[in-house]
């Protein structure tokens, strides 16, 4: 069985305790993998490693064009390596073959324009009140950052993080979920492959209580950037506090999509089922809350019903499969609760709300994709991130309130207005407080386009040109070309 190691200061090594973690496929229980259990100690190796490479290595003053370089480099052999990418990437995670194929489109594309923009960002040359003198203002990389991913998207969101932090000349070490770490030891080979300096890009794989806390509280570590669950943010933010680190937070989101009565109606069904079933429900821009005007509601329901029983649940790599497992036991107990949670607080499950009966999937973390009626805003199933294909049902009658129903969350990442009403779509994503909010489509996101939430879903953005501002600081320079003396003393 291959053994997956830790990248730190340009060698591949195994946990200094020794330990090894299983890796299990979510679709059997199979093990596929054995990973290197890292520790506070292996964080501290990886953490002086790019303190080392940043302060006395060349890679922060390499010029941004070479750096460009390097990370269209990674690019171009993510796209070589694409299937065997793909095929990781669904057998850690339960994701179809196609859609994991897809990602790594995605992900290519991510790197392909941090490497354009990467010497797009020199700075400025800005007006000086001062008579032979020169005022700019330069952008300068942070320093070390950790950087922590999750499960649901190993690889696309680790590529948010890298491509970024390597064009901008800082050094990093990455922590992806102790779950799912087999994409991201892949990429690591290719970002050594692709010449990145030794001690730039580091890897420490294992758990968040032991690797994840000690980036969150080194006084090494600049900058964490962390996509994950709103309990471990805040655990992160409070260490972060003690050397005031710069942070960057994508903390899931409870995100409403909303139908108005006017809406391409069968388009809008179609892309309901889309909004929150493609990986199981395992998206944090998963259009959960599904907010109906409420002369459409039993017609739109009732065919979302018989659209849901036909979901093909199995393989990711049978090409007959539409949606995978969970992607874990711990994880489907925890969507189980929210659905036992539904049904007391008096939601109506519509389809689903257990188990597949089927033979050949019952070694696998399957959960049949549900849909609640019945659902109003002070329900947990409804304000809580289940993280799970589930879709709650609400209704609406005036515009007004569809509004006040969307907003009715602690989170802000996300949202979605179906209308054809040109006006009333611009009047109704202007009060929406979300940090995307389509209108006529749900779930599309591109490298361009800033990406992260209102509220408690986060803090900053990541991808877009906000996304390379995460990692730099900004520094004004003035320059005197004849200075005098002041006399005032």
């Amino acid at each position: 069985m291959r053994l997956l190691k830790q990248y730190i200061n340009g060698e591949w090594v195994t946990a200094k305790s020794g330990k090894t973690r299983e890796i299990i496929n979510p679709f059997n229980q199979e093990i596929i993998a054995s990973a290197a259990e890292g520790d506070e100690s292996d964080s501290k190796a990886a953490i002086a490693a790019a303190r080392e490479a940043f302060d006395h290595g060349k890679w922060p003053l390499t010029p941004a064009t070479e750096r460009g370089n390097i990370v269209r480099k990674i690019a171009g052999l993510i796209e070589r390596d694409k299937e065997e990418l793909a095929e990781l990437e669904s057998l850690d995670t339960g994701k179809t073959v196609e859609e994991s194929r897809g990602d790594m489109d995605d992900i290519a594309g991510v790197f392909r324009y941090y490497a354009q923009i990467a010497d797009k960002n020199g700075g400025e040359i800005i007006d000086s009140p001062v008579p032979n003198s020169i005022s700019k203002v330069v952008h300068e990389p942070v320093g070390v950052c950790g950087q922590i991913t999750p499960w649901n998207y190993p690889l696309l969101q680790a590529s948010w993080k890298l491509a970024p932090a390597l064009a901008t000349g800082n050094t990093l070490i990455m922590k992806p979920s102790e779950i799912t770490p087999l994409t991201t030891v892949k990429v690591f080979e290719l970002i050594e492959e692709a010449g990145v300096p030794k001690g730039v890009a580091n890897l420490v794989l294992g758990s968040g209580m032991t690797v994840g806390a000690e980036l969150a509280s080194s006084t090494d570590v600049d900058l964490i950037s962390f996509t994950g669950g709103i309990v471990t943010g805040k655990k992160i933010m409070q260490a972060a506090s003690i050397n005031v680190k710069k942070l960057a937070l994508e903390l899931g989101g409870k995100n409403p999509n909303v139908v108005f009565a006017d809406a391409d109606i069968d388009t809008a069904i179609d892309q309901a089922l889309n909004a929150v079933y493609f990986h199981a429900g395992q998206i944090c821009s998963a259009g959960t809350r599904l907010i109906l005007e409420e002369s459409i509601h039993d017609d739109f329901v009732e065919a979302l019903v018989k659209r849901v029983q036909h979901i093909k649940l199995g393989s990711g790599f049978d090409e007959a499969t539409q949606m995978g497992p969970l992607i874990s036991a711990e994880h489907l107990a925890k969507v189980e609760k929210y659905v036992e949670m539904g049904k007391q607080e008096g939601a109506t499950v519509a389809v689903g709300g257990k188990r597949p009966e089927d033979a050949e999937l019952q070694d696998g973390f399957f959960y049949l994709p549900t849909i609640f009626t019945n659902c109003t805003t002070d329900m947990k199933v409804v304000q809580d991130e289940a993280f799970g294909p589930i879709i709650t049902v609400e209704k609406f009658k005036t515009e007004e309130e569809a509004i006040n129903l969307a907003n009715d969350s602690i989170y802000g990442l996300a949202g979605g207005v179906w209308t054809n009403d040109i006006v009333k779509a611009e009047r109704c994503v202007a009060k929406m407080r979300m940090g995307t909010v389509w209108i006529n489509e749900f779930n599309l996101y591109f490298p361009h386009a800033p990406w992260g939430g209102y509220k408690q879903s986060g803090i900053g953005r990541e991808l877009g040109k906000l996304g390379i501002e995460e990692y730099t600081e900004t520094k004004h320079i003035f320059h005197n070309l004849k200075p005098e003396a002041i006399n005032w003393f």
